[in-house]
């Protein structure tokens, strides 16, 4: 085995140990130690050896999307850890100041607290089922990353605020509760990174749902970021050969196996090692579709998004979503505003074939369901945003065009007011969506 397939991990911990780290300013290096005492930190040796331009430090959008920078905090709560900096972190009054920050940054957005099913009265804090047909399960085995990104709204995963996890790793409450749930066709292993669990793990979640038991589930779907952040995952990992015959597996149980890819910059793209993990994968059979939020100072320009589709098609992918970051932990950093989002999606959109155009967005996860901005206009004379439902808490709401006030500022949907004077959103009238807790599952 080479050196750079053997994997090892950065973290607060030992991440001078990174040679390249010397060049960095006393800045960045103070970022890095106060912002990754909120914040989870972890890089990798592939992300800082072949992915990290060091000559373009502190700008290189590789080293933004691992690495933390200062003003992913605000002022206030920077300052407040960097005086804290010489405590010991397990000193119960530093613990609470920390977990007070945590707090403050939002750390379940979009209500996914909202989401979490209940089975015999049991509440199934490992699954989220927002939508009808689709089921997500956390299992605990893969709540970590081989990376961890700074924009990443799931952050909390990794902070040991148990409170704030999604986790299982019980098998068998995830099969109960889709047997008894026939209205469900998808299954999404998410995480964190499920393909950070071991083959024979995930294959005790997976196997059984071949059967003819599981005929109503159609759909596996596994999202991870393992081919950006570790592509030897699929080659040379020691149970490499084990995960690529589970995915033939499923295939060949006649189920249709969705690769849910995390590409952000087409950096990630650009080794020989993620072309060939991305034709491994391809050869069982399942499908890639790529996702990435639309990121301040990391890929907010549509040449590069026009340029990251196309090598994305061009390897046998299917681009899949544009997101615009969730408001949670560094978004105000990374945010763009919705109608700049727009006008670079449509930009970029624009200018790519027709089998570049499977990609949807800008699409905002918000706590009603998945909202795309799909306009700016003028309509009765007030400038609108046009506004739809890809995905709902009530699917009868998907597809139903709806209107907001138009605002510069705005990078959000709960920033935004309806149009034409109204006092709510259609979906907010009549109890639409049930309420907010009780009824998440209007459609059962």
């Amino acid at each position: 085995m080479t050196h750079e397939n053997r994997y090892r991990a950065y973290t607060l911990s030992n991440y001078k140990e990174i040679p390249q780290i010397k060049n960095l300013s006393s800045q960045d290096i103070e970022a890095i130690e106060v912002v990754g005492r909120v914040l989870p930190f972890k890089a990798n040796n592939y992300v800082v050896e072949q992915l990290i331009d060091w000559n373009n430090i502190p700008n290189d959008p590789i080293f933004t999307l691992t690495f933390p920078r200062k003003e992913m905090l605000s002022t206030a709560h920077y300052e407040q850890v960097l005086n804290m900096l010489d405590r010991d972190p397990s000193d119960p009054i530093y613990k609470e100041a920390i977990d007070t920050i945590r707090r403050d940054l939002n750390p379940n957005p979009a209500g996914q607290e909202h989401n979490v099913p209940t089975l015999e009265g049991f509440r199934l804090d490992g699954m989220q089922h927002k939508y009808r047909e689709t089921v997500l399960f956390f299992p605990s085995q893969g709540q970590t990353c081989h990376a961890y990104c700074t924009f990443c709204f799931r952050w909390p995963q990794f902070t040991g605020m148990n409170d704030l996890k999604f986790a299982s790793r019980e098998a068998d409450l995830l099969h109960r509760y889709l047997l008894e749930h026939k209205e469900v066709t998808d299954v999404l292993f998410t995480g964190g990174d499920p393909l950070t669990a071991t083959a024979n793990i995930l294959s005790a979640y997976i196997e059984p749902l071949l059967t003819e038991e599981f005929a109503h589930i159609r759909t596996i779907r596994i999202g991870s970021k393992a081919l950006s952040y570790w592509p030897y995952r699929f080659l040379t990992d020691r149970d490499a050969d084990n995960l690529i015959e589970l995915f033939t597996k499923v295939r060949k149980a006649g189920k249709n196996l969705a690769f849910q890819a995390h590409f952000n910059h087409p950096a990630e793209l650009s080794t020989d090692v993620v072309k060939q993990a991305i034709d491994r994968i391809k050869s069982t059979g399942a499908q890639i579709r790529t996702q990435s939020p639309l990121l301040n100072k990391i890929n907010n320009h549509p040449d590069i998004w026009v340029d990251m589709w196309q090598k994305q098609v061009d390897l046998g992918c299917i681009p899949y979503y544009m997101f615009i970051a969730r408001d949670t932990g560094s978004k105000v950093f990374f945010e763009v505003p919705l109608d700049q989002a727009w006008e670079l999606f449509r930009n970029a959109y624009s200018r790519v074939s027709g089998v570049c155009r499977t990609v949807r967005g800008p699409s905002m996860s918000a706590f009603p369901g998945k909202v795309i901005v799909t306009g700016v206009a003028k309509v009765k004379d007030e400038k609108v945003f046009i506004l739809e439902f890809l995905q709902c808490r009530n699917p009868d709401l998907v597809g139903i065009p709806f209107f907001a006030k138009y605002d510069a500022d705005a990078t959000w949907l709960d920033q935004l007011e309806p149009a034409f004077d109204e006092k709510e959103f259609f979906y907010e009238k009549d109890n639409l969506l049930g309420d907010n807790s009780d009824d998440r599952n209007l459609w059962e």
